[in-house]
Parts: C-alpha cells; sequence; structure tokens
C-alpha cells in the first residue's frame, strides 16, 4: 500500500474539556509533552513516517499556538509546492463543541478536490509511535470498509464516550457499544479510522441531511451491520490523554526505558519545531536524577524523576521532584516542589513549598508568580 494514496486528517480541538487547564489559551493539539514536543507531533509523525504526504490540520479556536508551532509544516517535511500541510479552520461556523460530522461538513471541498483513495483520522489525545502502512494493509487485506485502529486493556478513566468493539477472530467488529459499564479488560478505540475518501463524503452527507450528528453513534454504530467494519489491534505503548493525571502519568512514564525505545523508535522519528538553544548547564552541587532536562536549562538545585523543558531555572538549595516544568518555567532558591504541574512563564519566588499528589498534581497556569 503506497502511503501517498492516504489523506491524514488530523482533529486539533477534539477532547479540550478533559484537560481544561492546559487548553485553555490553545488547542489540544498544541498541549506541551515530553520536554520538546506538543500533542500533535505524534499523529503528525506518524503518518509523516508512514508516506503521506497530505495532511489536513482541523481546527475551531485558541489555534494561534497551534498555527505557531506547525507554520509551514517544514519539520515534517510538508512544506512543499504540492500536498503537504493545510491548515482547516471552521469556514462560517463556530458554534460546534467537539463535534467531528459538521467539522467534516465543513471542509467537504478540501476532501473533494483530493485525489486519494483512503482517508486517516485521528484525534491528537493518543500518544504512541504507529504505522499507518501496516494498518493500510490489514484495511485492504480484509476488504474493509471501515478500520478502527484499537487496544485491548483496562478502559482509560474519565475518557469521555469510549468506543467498546467486540469482534471475531477476523477482527471483524460484531458489536459496538459508547460509553458501557465494563469491567476488567476490554477492546476499546484509540481515535484513528482508516475509510474510503468517497465513503467518508457519503456518509457525513448522510448524516448532515438526517440531522445527526454524532461521530460514534450515528455514523458508526448506526452503519455497523450495513458496512464491514474492522478493527485493528495495536500492541506497543500508548497513552490516552483524558486528565491531568493522565497528561502527568504519561510524562513519568517518559523515565522508563522500555517507554522511550518503543515511543521514539529511531526508524520512525517523532518531528516537531526546532528551537535551538545552548545545551542545559549543571551548576556545581546540582543533584539530578532519572529527569528529562532539555536544552537552554539551568539546573543549580536538586531535580528528581521530573521533566524540564527548555529555558527552565532550577535555583540553588532547590528540590524538585516528581514535577512537570514547562517551558521557561523560573524556580527560584530554597523552594520545594512536589507533584507539580506548571505551564510556561511560571515564577516560583523564593522558599516556596508546593505538595501534591500522584492522584491529583497541582496545576500553575501560564504566567504565574507563587
Amino acid at each position: 500500500m503506497r502511503g501517498n494514496n492516504m489523506l491524514g486528517l488530523i482533529f486539533s480541538n477534539i477532547h479540550e474539556e478533559q484537560l481544561r487547564d492546559l487548553t485553555e489559551i490553545r488547542t489540544m493539539g498544541s498541549v506541551p509533552f515530553g520536554g520538546r514536543y506538543r500533542l500533535i507531533d505524534f499523529p503528525l509523525s506518524n503518518m509523516v513516517n508512514s508516506g503521506i504526504n497530505k495532511v489536513g490540520v482541523i481546527t475551531k479556536s485558541n489555534y494561534q499556538s497551534l498555527m505557531d508551532h506547525l507554520g509551514s509544516g517544514k519539520a515534517w517535511d510538508l512544506s512543499r509546492k504540492r500536498e503537504g500541510l493545510y491548515i482547516l479552520p471552521p469556514f462560517g461556523n463556530t458554534r460546534m463543541v467537539n463535534n467531528r460530522i459538521e467539522s467534516l461538513a465543513s471542509i467537504k471541498r478540501f476532501l473533494s478536490n483530493s485525489k486519494e483513495d483512503l482517508v486517516l483520522i485521528s484525534d491528537c489525545n493518543v500518544v504512541c509511535n504507529i504505522d499507518y502502512s501496516d494498518v493500510a494493509a490489514f484495511h485492504l487485506q480484509k476488504e474493509a470498509d471501515i478500520t478502527l485502529v484499537c487496544r485491548s486493556g483496562i478502559l482509560p478513566q474519565k475518557i469521555a464516550e469510549p468506543l467498546v468493539l467486540t469482534a471475531n477472530r477476523e477482527g471483524r467488529v460484531s458489536d459496538l457499544l459508547i460509553d458501557p459499564r465494563t469491567e476488567g479488560k476490554c477492546c476499546y478505540g484509540m481515535g484513528m479510522i482508516l475509510l474510503k475518501r468517497e465513503l467518508l463524503i457519503r456518509l457525513v452527507d448522510d448524516c448532515v441531511s438526517r440531522n445527526l450528528y454524532s461521530f460514534k453513534r450515528d455514523l458508526l454504530q448506526r452503519n455497523l451491520s450495513s458496512l464491514r467494519m474492522y478493527c485493528y489491534q495495536f500492541q506497543e505503548y500508548a497513552k490516552m490523554i483524558c486528565s491531568p493525571v493522565s497528561y502527568f502519568t504519561a510524562n513519568m512514564e517518559l523515565m522508563q526505558p522500555k517507554v522511550r525505545a518503543q515511543l521514539f523508535n529511531p526508524n520512525r522519528p517523532i518531528y516537531t519545531k526546532v528551537r535551538d538553544d545552548m545545551p542545559a548547564r549543571y551548576g556545581l552541587g546540582s543533584d539530578v536524577s532519572n529527569s528529562l532536562i532539555a536544552d537552554g536549562c539551568v539546573i543549580d538545585g536538586e531535580v528528581r524523576n521530573s521533566v524540564l523543558f527548555r529555558g527552565v531555572r532550577v535555583g540553588k538549595g532547590t528540590v524538585v521532584e516528581n514535577c512537570v516544568i514547562l517551558q521557561d518555567g523560573q524556580i527560584q532558591p530554597g523552594s520545594r516542589m512536589k507533584y507539580v504541574i506548571t505551564d510556561k512563564d511560571v515564577l516560583i519566588q523564593n522558599d516556596r513549598a508546593l505538595l501534591g499528589f500522584e492522584s491529583y498534581p497541582i496545576f500553575i497556569s501560564k504566567g504565574s508568580v507563587v
């Protein structure tokens, strides 16, 4: 299967309500992650690594930081004379909230003018490294109308309207439940769907003509009996960001070598916007253990089990433990922090003490002074 026969679509605003602290001023796709990345880097890099050279990013609001991050798409080799990266804002409709059907209907002209046979739709809240070429090969082998990328395991807590699937040995979906009461392991959707472009246009038109606007209930569940739906099982590391706790946990799991090896596969690298900065500097008496420290950081205190983004400064006598400190944060001397998430440009003044819990980390909004 040729990757350039697939069109990529990424929803950048879906699931924002679940991470409201970080998405008040930005889209879900532009939420920082892992010291130097944004959440949109993962689906976008996965598409590029799978040979997809035309990607549309569907957005609704608060997308200034997203456009600043993506630019022309050069970091992902999508700055091209033909095809490449497309930012798709709402066209005359700003009232929709987490509504995929209306979003897809608003870009119907973009879909109709595209020449690719298949469309790969992805959300931005899943951190993983997946080869979509394998998904496309599975889709063609099964002669499927719709292929849903799914995962077996315990259903993540606080996920919005989870899609729980029942499939036979061949992978064909026989039952599709939305937000059921489940205990134990199950097969749940990861927000990635592959189908024919013409079929997508027809299904969206059918939903709009019937005043049906739920993607999961009206487009997928209602057509289960009439379409060949299959589920593709993804086995490697994947983390769904559906709450502040899951965001914190996903960052903490990057300390595990096994997770980093699967997520940052050198054969399928995760690309991001380049910011040139000096290497991290460690002062005399500093103590850093089991942490991710980005370029431009200046460490004069103690940092343990934490993720520090670019340009963070940690003063003398300061102890930072189990924290996620976003870009250009400053922690002045004598402070103690544990289980804290700080947004960009936060200033923690001298001798402050901030203590959260693993199940309830403290969040400090952008530009705050504590």
